[in-house]
Parts: C-alpha cells; sequence; structure tokens
C-alpha cells in the first residue's frame, strides 16, 4: 500500500504539471507558494545513492563523513527522538517508529481528533518526556478538522502495549493550514516546552502578539502558561516568524531557530524572549526598528529551507529540504558548508555523542524517493 500511495501521489503530480505545461501564461511567478518553501515544488535530488558520502559501516568508528544507513522505508518521517539505543522517529501520516539494532518496528498513535495530513501539516512534532524512561509519556502535535477549519493541537500521548494513546490536550485550536502549519517541539534546558507554529500564509498575523501563528511558543509541560513568559498570559515567546522549523539549544542556553524565508533569505535567528523577528516587513539584510535579523541567511539567490536543528557546541546542524543537504554552520565564524549531500531532502537532525542522526524525507510527495526510501542516516562528527 505504501508503494502504491507513493505511485498514484506522483502520477497525480506528474498530471497537474502537464496542466500547468499547456498553459502558457502560467509561470512560477503567479505560483501563490514561493519557490523555497518546504512544499512548493519538488527537490531535483534523487535519494537512491547511500554511499555518495562514504561506504556504510556498522564497526562504531565515527570516522568523519563515513555514512551509515542505519534504518530504510519510513514513511515521511518528521522528527527523530532518542532514548537509550532506542530512536522514536514520527511520521506524518500518523504513526511512530522505533528502531534498535536496525529493527523497524512501526507503532499506531490513538488521537481524539481525526488527523487531517494535508500538504504541510499531520503527525508532526514529537518529543519524548523527560521522565520517559518511567513514564512512557511524550509531547505531540497534530492536525485535525474541526468544525470550521483545520487546527493543531498539541497533546500528551503515552506508550502502552506497543501503541501510543492520546492522554492530555496541553494547547488546542490553533489554526493551521495547506502551507506553513509548524510543529516543531523540542523542550528547552529550562524544562519548558517549545513549539513552532507558522504564518498559515498569513503575513500579517505574524506581528499580531494575540494571535499564535507565526510565533515560537513556550508551554509548562503540563500545558499552562509560564509565569515568566515575555507577555502576561500569553504562550507567545517570539514573533514575528513566518515559518520557523527548527529549535536547539548551546549548553549556555543560547537559543537558534531556523525560518524559511519567502524567495529564498532562509534564516538562523538567535532567539531571545519576547524579540520581534521582523515577517512580513523584514527579512534577509533588512532591517526595522526594534526588529531582529538573523544571525546568518541563505541570501537572494539560494534556498535551503531549513528544517531540524541540532547543535554540538561548537556547530550548528541544519537539515535542508530543498537545499538537499545536511548543513553545518561554525558558531566560531559563522560560516556554513554542506557536510551531506545526495540523500533528499533532510527533515531532522539530532547529535548523539560523537554521532550525527538525521532523516530523508523523500516520501512526502516532494522528493523522488527510492525504492527503500525515507531513511535514518548516521555520520562521525569526531574531529570535526
Amino acid at each position: 500500500m505504501k508503494h502504491l500511495r507513493r505511485f498514484l501521489l506522483m502520477l497525480g503530480v506528474v498530471s497537474f504539471l502537464g496542466i500547468l505545461t499547456g498553459c502558457s501564461s502560467f509561470n512560477d511567478n503567479h505560483l501563490e507558494t514561493p519557490q523555497n518553501d518546504v512544499d512548493s515544488e519538488q527537490s531535483e535530488s534523487s535519494g537512491s545513492d547511500d554511499s555518495t558520502n562514504g561506504e556504510d559501516s556498522d564497526d562504531g568508528n565515527p570516522t568523519t563523513n563515513e555514512l551509515t544507513v542505519v534504518a530504510s522505508d519510513l514513511d515521511a518521517p518528521w522528527s527523530i527522538q532518542k532514548a537509550g539505543e532506542r530512536f522514536y522517529i514520527s511520521e506524518r501520516d500518523g504513526a511512530i517508529v522505533t528502531i534498535i539494532d536496525g529493527e523497524v518496528t512501526r507503532q499506531p498513535v490513538q488521537l481524539e481528533k481525526e488527523l487531517a495530513a494535508q500538504s504541510e501539516a499531520g503527525f508532526m512534532g514529537f518529543v519524548l518526556a523527560p521522565d520517559f524512561e518511567d513514564s512512557q509519556e511524550a509531547y505531540a502535535y497534530y492536525t485535525y478538522q474541526g468544525d470550521d477549519g483545520t487546527y493543531n493541537r498539541i497533546v500528551t500521548i503515552k506508550l502502552t502495549d506497543n501503541e501510543w494513546q492520546e492522554t492530555g490536550v496541553l494547547l488546542d485550536n490553533i489554526p493551521s493550514g495547506n502551507l506553513h502549519a509548524g510543529g516543531r517541539l523540542a523542550i528547552g534546558p529550562d524544562d519548558k516546552l517549545y513549539a513552532t507554529v507558522g504564518d498559515i500564509y498569513e503575513e500579517e498575523i505574524a506581528q499580531d502578539k494575540d494571535s499564535l501563528n507565526g510565533k515560537i511558543l513556550r508551554l509548562e509541560l503540563d500545558g499552562s502558561i509560564p509565569s515568566d513568559n515575555p507577555f502576561e498570559d500569553s504562550y507567545v515567546y517570539s514573533y514575528g516568524h513566518r515559518n520557523p522549523q527548527g529549535l536547539t539549544w548551546l549548553s549556555d542556553g543560547t537559543f537558534y531557530a531556523s525560518e524559511h524565508g519567502s524567495q529564498a533569505n532562509d534564516e538562523i535567528n538567535r532567539i531571545e524572549a519576547g524579540k520581534n523577528y521582523g515577517w512580513p516587513m523584514i527579512e534577509g539584510d533588512e532591517t526595522n526598528d526594534d526588529m531582529e535579523t538573523p544571525i546568518v541567511h541563505s541570501g537572494s539567490s539560494e534556498t535551503w529551507a531549513p528544517s531540524g536543528l541540532a547543535t554540538d557546541d561548537d556547530s550548528l546542524y541544519i537539515a535542508a529540504l530543498r537545499g538537499n543537504a545536511v548543513l553545518k554552520m561554525d558558531l566560531a565564524d559563522q560560516t556554513i558548508e554542506p557536510i551531506v549531500s545526495d540523500v533528499g531532502r533532510i527533515r531532522d537532525v539530532i547529535v548523539d555523542g560523537d554521532y550525527l542522526y538525521f532523516i530523508s524525507n523523500n516520501t512526502d510527495g516532494r522528493g523522488n524517493p527510492s525504492e527503500d526510501d525515507d531513511k535514518l542516516y548516521r555520520i562521525g562528527i569526531a574531529g570535526e
């Protein structure tokens, strides 16, 4: 069924592109979705070559640029978590995959609301509770169809007998849409839960502090509003975001987030409480009083579509969807270079000791999947 669904989806894309080709007055400038967005057009890179960056190895030696496939046959994976030696990976269609010693087990997730798996929505953000080994609990962000539109909610879920069950709602009625729906979850060094929420392609609401869209949110783990949030009685931690995607912290608490620009100008921002990150008034090198500019951006002619973020305190590692790469940013001189390429779209990354793990995202209808895509990869980063 998985491969049949991929075939039908790709057939539909081909038919749609054929219609566009036949309309001589229609060109890229008329598309509503900007060219660098995660879902705006298909990746040009194939995910079929597993050995482009080095031969696979399972000898445990974290040699730089030694790329290993840890697991295959994932289905539109979105978030990576790791507890002990076991990986937990959310899939957008509503499952959590566990992986240990290369063995893949797909666990169903029973949700209170029917999952709405739209083009940039579905079962997305997923993070294990700090006491997961004892509680078997986690936090998730998913999309559902309401009476008057689609919404996102942040919930608690619990693993019992190889199945996950929604057990509580922390935040509900977050407006969703086909574009810029958000969804990344992360627990910060302050033991608070952070969530990215896109502007759902309604630019002006990113500047509206009464809206949850176009924001990074901060919650207590029980869903209440932290007393030290920057705005009274509000989950909003920072605002003026277009399509924030990745969250990570250094050991000293420095907070970074990745964000998709409108016409290139993808951003890496240093996030501070209560700050305004400018969208839709500024992006890239543009400036405005009381608005923050990114520490780095892709420029006006290059797109990354940055997704998940990770750090080892010397470097940021950026999952690039449109960039078809894992990018490494040196925090000292803020230079960026690809360390992995030619495996297709990259959705999420984590650092664990001397290794970087990441997931490809070629089976979501926008990449060019090989027969055993998507995959969880490992690469050594010791000594870089």
